[in-house]
């Protein structure tokens, strides 16, 4: 596939004048809101991301890791992609010129996430794989979150653009999340979504339920149909039944024994936020907006100055857009703070400058394709003013 343009030279080195025009170069850096680094770390992660990551071999598609190691799969699984994809969506909404100049890379993410559409599953409901399809891999089992994930930034897409497009196939997804949800009562702490439908898992999860009633509930604003804001309650209240915690977090998964994960993890915390802020802005009910303040503060607090860098950087991008869609609502700039913090800390203990990798594991020889993906997202989302943190999730 010819690459854009802007792309090589990018990678070239010519970052100035070859991406916006000598004189456009300074009117992006102008435009990204937020801290006056932002922008040059967000163009920096990305170029780095498409340099050592992004398959030249017309797929549209990624390498999973770098360097590529013995027995790596040809491309990426599909949960690493849809963060790629995202990244690039969450570039394309800086203001201005600075984000339209991601347009076409965004189509090619667009060609290449529909290498993972497959239409039938084990629920006969259509959906994405975990790994690309035919020509290019032979597929894999569905998982549910990696399709909520797709969904989102779908619905994102139709907030920013109206395409219509994204809204149907946001719509699809949800169809198959449903089709996920457990019907039967003999089952510990019965119904819930499961996690996958592969079938070495009965997991029930926090991450695939609670993504799930965020699709419902944009879905629900969207187009006002009482079923999808009546199945996101379905969602919302087994979750917050069976994986809240005492400490006012949610665990992990509970499984067909009835046995609780009770790890916590950050996008676990940051999807429930979002979801009591949609909730308030539908009903304005504030019980519910109270219940987001206190989930954002029980959680910025339980990872502290430390625990958030032991969490995966892509929980903790979910975790921060959640929060910032809280800001929307609330306005409490003590949430873009954290995220600013946990970027400028990244960036200066975690990131090679030589390649513009982030690796955060000093003992693994690789950097993940889905880190670097990641942290674009939040460098991006940086730039961006708060009036458009209402799209996010």
């Amino acid at each position: 596939m010819k690459r854009r343009t802007t792309v090589k030279l990018l990678l070239s080195g010519a970052l100035g004048s070859a991406f916006l025009g000598a004189s456009g170069w300074g009117q992006a850096k102008a435009m990204a809101l937020g801290n006056s680094d932002n922008w040059s770390r967000a163009l920096a992660s990305y170029v780095a991301l498409q340099k050592y990551f992004y398959k030249q071999d017309g797929s549209h598609l990624y390498l999973e890791q770098y360097p590529v190691q013995s027995g790596d799969n040809t491309y990426s699984y599909e949960w690493p992609f849809s963060q790629a994809h995202i990244a690039t969506l969450d570039l394309s909404n800086i203001p201005g010129i600075t984000g339209r100049q991601f347009a076409r890379d965004l189509a090619d993410r667009a060609q290449g996430q529909e290498h993972y559409w497959n239409t039938t599953g084990a629920t006969g409901v259509a959906g994405y794989d975990s790994y690309p399809r035919p020509p290019y891999g032979n597929g894999g089992d569905k998982f549910y979150d990696d399709n909520e994930w797709v969904g989102l930034e779908k619905i994102q897409l139709y907030l920013m653009t109206g395409d219509r497009a994204s809204l149907d196939r946001a719509k699809q997804i949800f169809q198959l999340v449903i089709s996920g949800w457990d019907t039967d009562a003999s089952h510990p702490a019965p119904g819930g979504v499961f996690w996958t439908q592969a079938s070495w898992s009965h997991d029930r999860n926090t991450v695939s339920n609670m993504p799930g009633a965020e699709i419902g509930l944009r879905l629900y604003q969207i187009t006002h149909d009482s079923s999808y804001l009546d199945w996101a309650r379905k969602m919302y209240d087994w979750t917050n039944t069976n994986l809240l915690a005492p400490n006012g977090l949610y665990w992990d998964h509970i499984d067909l024994s009835g046995n609780i994960e009770k790890t916590q993890w950050s996008y676990n915390q940051g999807v429930p936020v979002g979801v009591n802020t949609l909730f308030y802005q539908i009903t304005g009910d504030r019980s519910y907006l109270q219940k987001a303040e206190n989930i954002a503060s029980a959680a910025l607090a339980f990872y502290g100055s430390d625990n958030l860098y032991k969490q995966p950087a892509p929980f903790n991008a979910i975790f921060f857009k959640n929060l910032l869609l809280l800001h929307s609502v609330n306005h409490n700039q003590s949430y873009v703070q954290a995220m600013q913090t946990y970027a400028d800390t990244v960036w200066s203990k975690y990131r090679d400058a030589a390649t513009g990798l982030f690796r955060f594991d000093s003992t693994k020889p690789t950097t993940q394709m889905i880190d670097q993906a990641a942290m674009t997202q939040i460098y991006a989302v940086l730039c961006w003013p708060p009036s458009r943190y209402g799209v996010l999730y």
